[in-house]
């Protein structure tokens, strides 16, 4: 029977976990952000989208504090930092989105976002769900494929959404809208870059 010398720090696990569940709370205020009728709602929605913001923030700090206050970490101080700022990108950008909209004072947003909205949340989830796997290192090529797939079906629905923007000739009306779908794609490349940064450490641990 192996005996560990010195103990390890695996509250990150738990820490990523939390982190990566307020991202897809984050989607889903993103969602509702679709439906809501009023400026009122739309407010309610975006202080909920920032509650949420500020909840990541905290647990990116809390995974800073103990990669300072850890002899022994799961895996490299260097990817735990970025897997947690990576992470800490996703929730950053849909913020904007939500902001912007808010912002904006956009009564309704083109019909394309929708879509940008569903990727991002399945992005999400499927980011939330590898978490506890990295405990293990196992299972998590299906993850970083699907979330790259994704990422490819993001870039080709925001370059038609664009598209799309530019036949409308109220030029104000134009900008706008692509700050929006700008930050929602910087979103889905940020869980890329989640991904990607799994899939490093699965290589380095394997």
């Amino acid at each position: 029977m192996a005996f560990r010398l010195t103990p390890k720090e695996d509250s990150f696990y738990e820490l990523f976990g939390i982190s990566a569940g307020h991202l897809v709370q984050a989607a889903k205020e993103l969602t509702n952000l679709l439906a809501v009728q009023t400026p009122e709602d739309r407010k309610t929605v975006v202080d909920r989208m920032h509650d949420l913001e500020h909840l990541g923030d905290e647990a990116t700090h809390e995974i800073m504090r103990r990669v300072n206050a850890s002899f022994i970490t799961p895996f490299d101080r260097e990817d735990i930092y970025a897997l947690a700022s990576k992470l800490d990108d996703c929730m950053d950008y849909m913020e904007e989105a939500a902001d912007l909209v808010e912002l904006y004072q956009v009564d309704e947003l083109p019909k394309g976002v929708a879509k940008q909205i569903e990727i991002i949340g399945r992005m999400a989830d499927l980011t939330s769900n590898a978490m506890p796997r990295l405990r293990a290192m196992q299972d998590l090529s299906e993850y970083w494929i699907e979330i790259n797939r994704l990422e490819n079906q993001a870039d080709k629905h925001y370059r038609r959404l664009v598209a799309n923007l530019f036949e409308n000739s109220d030029a104000i009306h134009v900008l706008k809208m692509k700050d929006i779908v700008s930050a929602l794609e910087s979103a889905a490349d940020a869980f890329e870059s989640v991904a990607n940064t799994v899939e490093g450490i699965a290589v380095k641990e394997s």
